[in-house]
This record gives structure tokens, C-alpha cells and sequence, in this order.
């Protein structure tokens, strides 16, 4: 949109488009930030720069097309600057954390792994999440944006800002890493998987 078709919208417009076409989308994207960062202080503060964005440049904001999109939008390039800057930053110790442990009765406590609980706790957890975020963060994030987010293609390409090919591909590819994963999962639970026919 260039700076001519830019709207101004009055202090009024802006909180109800906010309230309106924003905020009912709140819950879809903390999940998404969730499946993108694995943790949830992580994944509130990056809805919240999200949102905080999203008002910011609320005057960019088409009334009229796909809200959802549109902050979606906004969450992947915040996740992809703020991995990058992270990325790029040297790893950080606390030493009060260091420190407070050495001055702990824990420090002389030298317990021994139950293998047993180690083994029953993995089994337990979901397979499915876990075989999901186990995928590379590309092809991750097509599995969430057109499975569980119900995005078409169109959406997802103008999302990830990649040619509509591309999600496609991404995505076939993205089905097939998730079905190998979960190949085993599904011959123990009884159904039949393509090596069996």
C-alpha cells in the first residue's frame, strides 16, 4: 500500500478495528507464537509486540481484508528479526542463578537417573506435537498456518511473503517429514502404513 492510499483513521476507527478484527484472533496466535518459540513467556511477549504493532501501524491496515492474515503476518517477521538478533547475540550465563546454586544444599546431591521414569515419560508425551516440532521452523510453520490454521495458499504465500509454488512445495514437503515421523507411532496404535501394503 503506498504512503497516498494509506487511511487515516480516527482514534475511534482504530480501537474499534482493533477491538473488532484484531483481538478475536488473539488465541490463534498465541498458539502459533507457541509452536514457533517452544515457550510461553516467549510466545506471550511475542503476541504482545504483535498487537503492539499491529496498532502502531493500524493505518496500513485495509479494513475489509483478512485481519488474521494480516497479523499473522506481523507475528512471522517478528519471530524471524527477533531470532535473528538472537542468533547473532553471544549465549548469557546468570551468574545469580550460578551463584545461588553453589551456595545451595544441592550442590553436593549427586543423584542418579531412573532410566525407567526417563523411558515411560518420553512414551507419554504427544507424538504428534512432538514429531510437529520436530520439523525444521519452515516447514513448521506451513503445517500450523494451512492444518491447523486453515489458511489457503493465497493467504499463507502473502503470510510467509513467498510465491504461492513455493508453499506448496513447502508444504507437500512438509506432510511427507511429519508422515515419516509419525510412520512408527501409527504401525504401533494398529493402522496399516504404506511399508505394510
Amino acid at each position: 500500500m503506498s504512503e497516498s492510499q494509506r487511511r487515516k483513521y480516527t482514534q475511534e476507527e482504530k480501537n474499534r478495528i482493533f477491538d473488532g478484527e484484531f483481538m478475536p484472533h488473539i488465541d490463534s496466535m498465541y498458539n502459533f507464537a507457541y509452536r514457533l518459540t517452544f515457550d510461553e513467556d516467549d510466545a506471550k511477549d511475542l503476541v504482545q509486540d504483535t498487537y503492539l504493532k499491529a496498532y502502531r501501524f493500524i493505518n496500513s491496515f485495509e479494513q475489509g481484508t483478512n485481519a488474521k492474515a494480516w497479523l499473522f503476518r506481523i507475528l512471522k517477521n517478528s519471530f524471524i528479526n527477533e531470532y535473528r538478533k538472537k542468533s547473532k547475540q553471544p549465549a548469557k550465563v546468570d551468574y545469580q542463578e550460578v551463584e545461588t546454586y553453589y551456595n545451595s544444599d544441592d550442590v553436593d546431591f549427586q543423584g542418579t537417573t531412573d532410566l525407567r521414569a526417563d523411558s515411560v515419560k518420553d512414551m507419554l508425551g504427544d507424538e504428534i506435537s512432538n514429531a510437529l516440532n520436530a520439523l525444521a521452523v519452515d516447514f513448521r510453520t506451513v503445517i500450523i498456518l494451512a492444518d491447523l490454521e486453515g489458511f489457503t495458499y493465497e493467504e499463507m504465500a502473502k503470510i510467509l511473503d513467498i510465491p504461492i509454488g513455493t508453499v506448496r512445495s513447502r508444504l507437500h514437503r512438509a506432510r511427507n517429514l511429519l508422515k515419516e515421523k509419525l510412520r512408527g507411532y501409527a504401525q504401533s496404535m494398529g493402522y496399516k502404513t504404506d511399508e505394510e501394503e
